[in-house]
């Protein structure tokens, strides 16, 4: 079941949110800024695909389509209603939430999870195509550019606060709080009856089902909120990058980096999916200069790890803590 959080857990968290809120008094380096942004934007993808997948038990791998549905979502309603990003970024989540629905209506009947998890890798590459084609829309494989930007505000104490690519210290800030938001929802969720239930549904469907769950029911909430959180983080991906392409924002490359970062993490862990994000991406860029020997590196290490902590690295101290407590047993 979904643990409750130890003191010491509540501790990490709190101390791991005060260290990302001063981040950016310690420097404001564009570069950090920019990779701890696309950290965040990945750990709430997935963070979004770990509550499908971790907790209720359901094996999808088309995530990558609500991603690209978010952001050419808001993107295209931002260029041509002349919409504020601030209210398409939510219209982009409302469609991948839709989307998420409507493909989850037929789908999600399916007992078999490895037909779940082909038919939505095929519906995201219908997306993937259909934006590709639409290039009188989207521009294609062209990529869409010149999407606007989040409007500047003023606020009582900051002052003015700009989103512009000189300044990304206001992405960050509003990365973070887009976080902390879906780690919130995620909580408030498993810590609730709709959470024990989706835990129940995926040890084991039939006993769920025995118990009152309405299995079909369940599927659809659990598939459209994490379709809406996704889109969430594909609409800021669109405004904070200002260009799309199909492989970038649909690419079946996306989606194994964020099956990647939740296995390193830890899957149906509540913070695996951020440290997964964290590691991976900032693994990535590292080994940048490296070329192609970057994915070799990037390979090895989820090796490793998968071998050697096939729970994920949050469970290192876990680990560590079993066995120091084996030594002291056997010193006895």
């Amino acid at each position: 079941m979904f643990r409750p959080f130890t003191p010491q857990a509540l501790l990490g968290m709190t101390a791991a949110l005060a260290a990302m809120l001063l981040l950016p008094l310690l420097s404001t380096d564009p570069y950090l800024m920019h990779v701890m942004v696309l950290v965040m934007i990945f750990g709430i993808f997935a963070s979004a695909w770990n509550l499908v997948t971790g907790f209720a038990g359901l094996k999808t791998f088309g995530h990558h389509a609500f991603f690209g549905l978010g952001a050419y979502g808001s993107a295209l309603m931002s260029i041509h209603l002349g919409l504020s990003p601030w209210l398409t970024l939510w219209l982009g989540g409302l469609l991948a939430g839709a989307a998420g629905l409507l493909i989850g209506t037929p789908i999600l009947r399916i007992r078999s999870m490895p037909h779940v998890a082909i038919v939505t890798l095929g519906f995201a590459e219908i997306v993937r195509i259909c934006i590709a084609n639409l290039s009188g829309l989207t521009r294609g494989e062209m990529g869409l550019w010149g999407i606007p930007q989040f409007q500047g505000f003023t606020l009582p104490i900051v002052g003015k606060v700009s989103f512009t690519p000189a300044d990304k210290v206001s992405f960050y800030y509003l990365a973070l709080a887009l976080t902390v938001l879906t780690l919130f929802v995620i909580v408030r969720l498993m810590r609730s009856k709709t959470g024990l239930a989706m835990l129940a549904m995926r040890d084991g469907e039939d006993a769920a089902e025995s118990l009152g769950v309405n299995l079909t029911r369940l599927k659809l909430m659990v598939f459209g909120l994490s379709a809406f959180i996704v889109g969430i983080a594909g609409g800021f991906y669109a405004h904070y990058l200002s260009i799309l392409t199909p492989q970038s924002a649909v690419g079946v490359d996306l989606m194994i980096s964020i099956i990647a970062m939740v296995l390193v993490g830890g899957l149906g862990t509540f913070s695996g999916p951020l440290a997964g994000a964290l590691v991976l991406t900032v693994l990535i860029e590292a080994l940048r200069d490296l070329e192609n020997y970057r994915l070799l590196g990037y390979g090895l290490l989820i090796v490793l790890i998968v071998m050697f902590l096939p729970r994920g690295i949050v469970t290192l101290r876990e680990r560590l803590t079993f066995r120091q407590q084996e030594q002291a047993d056997h010193g006895r």
